[in-house]
């Protein structure tokens, strides 16, 4: 059985498990664009449709 010198820290444990990235310890924050291919009232009005095709392709329940 191999036998620790000393104990370690919580940060040495933390960079052995997860290794040190030296610059990327900060945030960066990425801006939305909307994405201009989906408008909002375009792709309503395609669920509204979608969902027209679908009840009319419904059998007729047995009353």
């Amino acid at each position: 059985m191999e036998e620790r010198l000393r104990t370690l820290s919580e940060t040495e444990c933390y960079e052995r498990c997860y290794g040190w990235r030296f610059g990327e310890d900060s945030v960066k924050v990425l801006r939305h664009e909307p994405d201009p291919r989906n408008d909002s009232s375009e792709m309503g009005e395609r669920l509204r449709r979608l969902l027209e095709l679908r009840l009319d392709a419904r059998e007729p329940e047995a009353a």
